[in-house]
C-alpha cells in the first residue's frame, strides 16, 4: 500500500499502533513496525528515564520507523523533550493540549509530527501549528476522548474535507474491513488501539487483556467529563465514577477519586474491579490471544479481501446504485 501516511513515514502499510498507557512498551510498538506498520511508544505513562530505557530497547528491537506518543499534560515536559531530542527520535504523536506550543520545537528538531484531535475546528489549528499530520479520533476509542462526542464515521469525513494535512483515522477501527472504510471515508491511514492493547506484546496485565475479550457489546461506557471524558470497561472503579458524576461531585472530588494509580492498579497491576480499565468499544469483537504478527496479517488479509468483494461487486452492478 502506497499513500501519503506510508510515505511520510517510511511504513509499508498505513497502520500506526495507538501509544497507549500502560500497553505501550517497546515490545508492543517493536513489534507493529517490524510487522510494517508505525509503532508507538506511550509516553504517558513512563518516567523520564523509564522513556530513555523504552527508546534504546526500541533502537536494539527494529530497525523500521517509529515514534513515540506524548500527551501535552505530562508534568515532566521539559525533561521528556530533551531525551526526545537526546535519543534521536524522528517521529512524534502529540495529543491531549494544544499543539502550537511544542510542534515547532519539534519539527525544529527534524522530527515528523502528528497531533490527535476530536473535531475538524482542531485539526485545522494542527494544520495552522505546521503538524505533519493529524489523528482525528472517534468516540469510540478507549482512553481519554472528545467531549463532542462525534462517532468515527461522522468525525472522519469532515476533517477530510477541511484539512489538507494527511489523515489517520481512530476510534473504533479493528479490522481490515473498518480499515477499508475509515479510507472511503477520506482517512490515508489508521490508528488502532484497543486490539493492540490485548496483543500478546503489550505490556498491559494478562487480567486486563483478559477482560478486554470478554467485554460485551456496551461493557464500555464515556465517564469524567468533567475533567478529561475517557472511556472505562464497566466494573467497581465505573460505577464509583457514575454515582459520584450522578450526584453532582466537584471536578476536586473527581481529580480526588482519580489520584489514586487508578490507571495503572487496573491496566498494569491487573485489579480490574478497583482499578481503571480504558477501553475502546471494539473491545467487543475480540475474542481470541493474538500476536502482533497476527494481528496485522489479519488486518491485510480482511482489508485485501473486503476490497476485492467491493471491487466485484461495482464491476456486477456496472458501478451505480
Amino acid at each position: 500500500m502506497k499513500n501519503r501516511i506510508t510515505e511520510l513515514f517510511g511504513i509499508r502499510y498505513p497502520v500506526v499502533s495507538g501509544g497507549m498507557v500502560w500497553c505501550s512498551g517497546w515490545r508492543l510498538a517493536s513489534a507493529v513496525s517490524n510487522c510494517g506498520g508505525l509503532g508507538l511508544l506511550g509516553a504517558g505513562s513512563m518516567h523520564p528515564d523509564t522513556l530513555r530505557e523504552h527508546i534504546r530497547r526500541m533502537k536494539e528491537a527494529t530497525d523500521k520507523p517509529w515514534g513515540v506518543n506524548v500527551p501535552l499534560l505530562y508534568p515532566e515536559m521539559e525533561a521528556l523533550m530533551g531525551i526526545l531530542v537526546e535519543e534521536g527520535v524522528k517521529v512524534v504523536f502529540t495529543s491531549a493540549g494544544s499543539p502550537k506550543k511544542w510542534t515547532p520545537f519539534l519539527k525544529g528538531h527534524g522530527m515528523k509530527v502528528a497531533h490527535v484531535v476530536s473535531s475538524a475546528a482542531f485539526a485545522l489549528k494542527c494544520e495552522e501549528a505546521g503538524c505533519d499530520a493529524v489523528v482525528a479520533e472517534g468516540f469510540e476509542a478507549g482512553g481519554h476522548n472528545g467531549r463532542e462526542e462525534t462517532t468515527t464515521m461522522a468525525l472522519i469525513p469532515n476533517v477530510a474535507a477541511q484539512c489538507r494535512l494527511p489523515l489517520i483515522a481512530a476510534g473504533g477501527i479493528a479490522s481490515g474491513r473498518a480499515m477499508l472504510a475509515a479510507m472511503v471515508l477520506g482517512a490515508d491511514g489508521v490508528q488502532i488501539g484497543t486490539r493492540f492493547a490485548a496483543a500478546r506484546e503489550s505490556s498491559a496485565h494478562e487480567a486486563f487483556k483478559r477482560k478486554i475479550r470478554e467485554t460485551p457489546e456496551g461493557g464500555t461506557m464515556l465517564v469524567l467529563k468533567q475533567l478529561a471524558p475517557a472511556r472505562l470497561i464497566k466494573n467497581a472503579f465505573y460505577e464509583e465514577v457514575k454515582a459520584a458524576e450522578e450526584r453532582g461531585a466537584s471536578a476536586e472530588e473527581m481529580r480526588e477519586l482519580l489520584g489514586k494509580g487508578r490507571a495503572k492498579a487496573g491496566m498494569f497491576e491487573g485489579d480490574l474491579e478497583r482499578g481503571e480499565l480504558e477501553i475502546g468499544q471494539a473491545a467487543s469483537m475480540l475474542r481470541r490471544e493474538e500476536s502482533v504478527e497476527e494481528i496485522m496479517t489479519d488486518l491485510v488479509k480482511d482489508y485485501r479481501e473486503r476490497l476485492e468483494a467491493d471491487y466485484r461487486l461495482s464491476e456486477m452492478t456496472g458501478g451505480t446504485l
